[in-house]
């Protein structure tokens, strides 16, 4: 469902991210949200052996897709662990990435997750966040909301029998912060260097910052 949604673009976009901040060899990351260890798994071949990628969701159904997709990979510097977003076990200073991709919209406390996120960093260490955003050109509103509120949720049903899940999908995406709104909340609790890049003419955002 993901390829069909964003017409199988959200693979570029993390692409476009990965070229646009680097995760380095050696590198102790910790990706929010994991799902289904897409993401993470990038990580885990980025990091390379003598790094670690812990991939961290409040699913444990999400984590028994994630394993197998993990052990088919046949990486073994990934970890995957069930936790809160906005709780996690980790102490302060311990990451050099925080990622999170798609997850931060769903959290209860948008701020709050921030703010974790910024505890659990290294100094100097930096978050990357891919979520969806909403466009801010005229010409493009109209035909956005149409495909997130008639289309979208109709690929749900017929694919998947699950149409509650996709209008939840747009939402809490229409509810969701703008990009500059959430560059803001960064900045406010502490982020520095924040910047952003737009993707399908606004319809998601990576932002990034260093602590």
């Amino acid at each position: 469902m993901n390829n069909v949604i964003s017409l199988r673009t959200h693979w570029q976009w993390r692409k476009k991210v990965a070229q646009h901040e680097a995760i380095k060899l050696n590198s102790y990351v910790l990706d929010l949200c994991c799902g289904t260890a897409d993401w993470t798994i990038m990580h885990g071949k980025a990091v390379g052996s003598k790094g670690h990628v812990i991939g961290l969701d409040f699913s444990q159904n999400m984590l028994d897709v994630a394993q197998k997709k993990v052990t088919a990979s046949g990486l073994d510097n990934i970890t995957l662990v069930q936790g809160d977003a906005l709780h996690t076990p980790y102490e302060d200073n311990t990451f050099d990435y925080v990622t999170i991709g798609f997850g931060l919209r769903n959290l209860p406390d948008k701020l709050g997750g921030l703010r974790e996120m910024y505890r659990i960093l290294k100094p100097g260490g930096k978050v990357i966040i891919l979520e969806t955003s909403q466009p801010d050109n005229k010409l493009v509103v109209p035909f956005w909301r149409f495909y997130f509120g008639k289309i979208m949720p109709l690929f749900g049903k017929v694919l998947t029998k699950q149409k509650s899940e996709y209008n939840y999908l747009q939402e809490t995406t229409k509810k969701f912060m703008s990009y500059q709104e959430l560059a803001d909340s960064m900045e406010a609790v502490g982020f520095k260097n924040v910047n952003w890049q737009r993707f399908n003419l606004g319809a998601a955002a990576a932002h990034y910052g260093q602590k």
